[in-house]
């Protein structure tokens, strides 16, 4: 693993903090704005998965080539060309009117998020040392929950008064936090440089030109665990506003705000979880809670489909998120310990893209299925599928647990934090990468 060896540098993570929140805040505004005018205009299933599909595929598509890009280009440059660029093409969104343009200017701007996604989780590691790191993951988290928390509930009220223009100008506006953070984050990556004092080689031994991905049983198990329950469960994402809407009776301001509280609890899992992070020392022991946390999400979107109305899925939602939280924390934790500083670029790209990828999987499944089945089915349906793919991945996750902890080259002493070494927004933020609603 490689930090810096001097102080943290909490200014730029609070500014890499506060344009996350702002950036998030508006992705989630547009994002709900533009599902809740779909079902508004009487679309179904398969035009909110196209629209979902059309924001993803581009993180999934450009994941190799803007994984490269965030280690070997500056990040000042990537961060403030991205953030003009996804500006202009959300103003250019909120005055669109064919659905083509817009599934069109839909995708580069998921493209702009394909740049930033990783620069901004690389940066953040090399912003402070290792016993440092569970904290900045957790404000890293706070910030793109409490986004992702104002954003949908916001887009409700606006939505419902103004109609979709205005919650996609702000959108546009929140972009600006990108570039002012570009140019104020003294931190940079790429472009032939490298952070101050900070190590080459990552906890498995091999030097940063030298890494691969697939080396690492560890990160190779969490990436294909965390993939395989997003793809059972990521159909929640396209039901959720016909199962809150039509079978609850929910209005449009209820909406948004019964889907906070699944972001509420990802704020909350995230600084509870953040000291559970620097405690574990062991990657495998941090695996194995990684697996129980995403176990736990997946129980509480079962136990969703049981609830008789929209208000009494807030506390199942607040307990799924909390679990989401811990986990976002847990995974980007397991990668910054495990991968050399000038390769995150490429690794963060690699999980991203392939969270997205089972995402397009359940998109795809959710429009599909909802034209056979009721919501409350499907959402029953998603919980089920989830608990299974984590039936399966323990097996495996054990034999890469024993792995992991099989005889490597030492790592240099300067890669050993005396805390114990330690982003998590989805993000996301998933996006931070954790299952979604």
């Amino acid at each position: 693993m490689s930090f810096t060896s001097g102080p943290s540098r909490w200014f730029d993570v609070w500014l890499v903090t506060a344009s996350r929140g702002v950036s998030t805040g508006g992705d989630f505004l547009a994002a709900t704005a533009l599902t809740l005018a779909l079902q508004s205009a009487g679309a179904g299933g398969l035009a909110v998965s196209g629209l979902m599909l059309a924001a993803t595929l581009p993180l999934v598509a450009l994941a190799p080539l803007t994984g490269r890009l965030a280690d070997r280009v500056d990040s000042r440059l990537l961060l403030v060309a991205a953030g003009l660029g996804q500006a202009a093409v959300c103003l250019a969104l909120a005055y669109a009117g064919h659905p083509a343009l817009i599934i069109t200017l839909v995708a580069l701007l998921a493209a702009g998020l394909a740049v930033t996604q990783p620069v901004l989780s690389a940066l953040v590691p090399a912003m402070v040392r290792g016993e440092d790191l569970p904290r900045a993951a957790a404000l890293n988290q706070t910030a793109g929950t409490l986004g992702a928390l104002a954003g949908p509930a916001l887009a409700g009220v606006l939505v419902g008064s103004f109609g979709t223009r205005l919650p996609l100008l702000l959108d546009a506006v929140s972009y600006l936090a990108l570039v002012a953070a570009g140019l104020l984050i003294r931190t940079r990556r790429g472009g032939g440089r490298r952070p101050a004092a900070v190590a080459a080689t990552g906890t498995s031994g091999a030097p940063a030109a030298d890494w691969r991905l697939r080396r690492d049983p560890l990160l190779v198990a969490m990436i294909v665990t965390i993939a395989g329950v997003i793809a059972a469960v990521g159909a929640i994402n396209v039901v959720e506003v016909f199962f809150i809407r039509e079978t609850l009776h929910s209005t449009a301001t209820l909406y948004g705000l019964v889907t906070g509280a699944w972001t509420l609890g990802i704020l909350i899992g995230a600084w509870l979880f953040a000291r559970v992070a620097r405690r574990l020392v062991d990657d495998g022991r941090l695996l194995v809670g990684y697996l129980a946390l995403l176990a736990g999400c997946c129980l509480m979107i079962l136990l969703s489909a049981a609830v008789p109305s929209a208000l009494l899925l807030v506390p199942v939602w607040l307990l799924g998120g909390v679990g989401n939280g811990g986990a976002n924390v847990f995974d980007n934790v397991l990668l910054a310990r495990r991968v050399p500083e000038a390769s995150r670029g490429r690794a963060y790209a690699a999980l991203t893209g392939s969270v997205q990828g089972a995402s397009m999987i359940g998109f795809l499944l959710g429009g599909l299925l909802l034209e056979v089945a009721t919501p409350r089915l499907l959402v029953a349906g998603c919980g089920v599928a989830g608990l299974l793919v984590i039936a399966l991945v323990v097996p495996p996750v054990a034999r890469a647990v024993r792995a992991g902890r099989a005889p490597v080259d030492a790592p240099a002493p300067a890669t050993a934090p005396a805390g114990g070494p330690e982003n998590a927004a989805p993000g996301a933020e998933l996006a931070t990468p954790a299952p979604s609603r």
